[in-house]
């Protein structure tokens, strides 16, 4: 079979504590991919938030196709990270038009149920211009996301950590518990919340005794 096009698919949000997890799929042609090498397109992380904002936009522009999928943080706690990821890329998928001959995936899992081939890249982000032009358009995305939603939960700081466990996030779960967009199967945001239970649970205990008469 001769491929023709090819989409990369990649995620970002997998190690976060907060909010979805994200896949995008990116479908290209030989033209495409070319243009994508002359823009320097490489792994998201490697590159500036105001570059990978351009080359969202060069990629939109450039692909056959551009679709996100998502997973909910419901999902996660109930599928666990790694399935809900294959969730999110699944819908990507699906969602593309045309579909592509092949997929090509970042890391070295292969996505369980996907009717089209694919292959599996190690450290495919910075080694598969498709690939990594999935990992800038998922990351732009999951930014814009949170950030759109930041305000509702200042104490947590998501504007800078995007929902990531840095230590001022870490600690502003111990300070004042979870949220409902929180993944309670993730340890830090259990521990959290189990802080949380005992510390309500000691506080009406202390109140049970304080109203008791000699």
């Amino acid at each position: 079979m001769t491929v023709v096009r090819i989409a990369g698919v990649d995620e970002v949000g997998r190690g976060a504590l907060f909010g979805m997890v994200t896949a995008a799929a990116v479908v290209l042609d030989r033209a495409g991919l070319c243009e994508l090498h002359r823009l320097g397109v490489t792994d998201s992380k490697a590159l500036s938030s105001r570059r990978r904002e351009q080359l969202a936009l060069d990629i939109a522009q450039i692909a056959l196709d551009v679709q996100i999928g998502t997973a909910s943080v419901a999902e996660i706690d109930r599928l666990n990270i790694l399935q809900a990821t294959f969730l999110a890329m699944r819908r990507a998928i699906a969602a593309l038009h045309p579909a592509p001959d092949l997929c090509s995936i970042d890391g070295n899992r292969s996505i369980p149920q996907l009717a089209i081939p694919q292959r599996t890249v190690i450290q495919g982000d910075r080694r598969d211009l498709a690939i990594g032009a999935a990992s800038i358009v998922a990351k732009v995305w999951r930014d814009r996301e949170i950030a759109a939603i930041a305000d509702r939960y200042p104490a947590y700081d998501l504007a800078q950590n995007k929902g990531y466990g840095t230590a001022t996030h870490r600690a502003a779960l111990q300070q004042h518990g979870i949220t409902p967009d929180h993944r309670r199967s993730f340890a830090p945001c259990r521990q959290a919340l189990e802080h949380s239970q005992l510390s309500r649970l000691t506080s009406t205990d202390t109140l049970d005794l304080s109203d008791r008469h000699p």
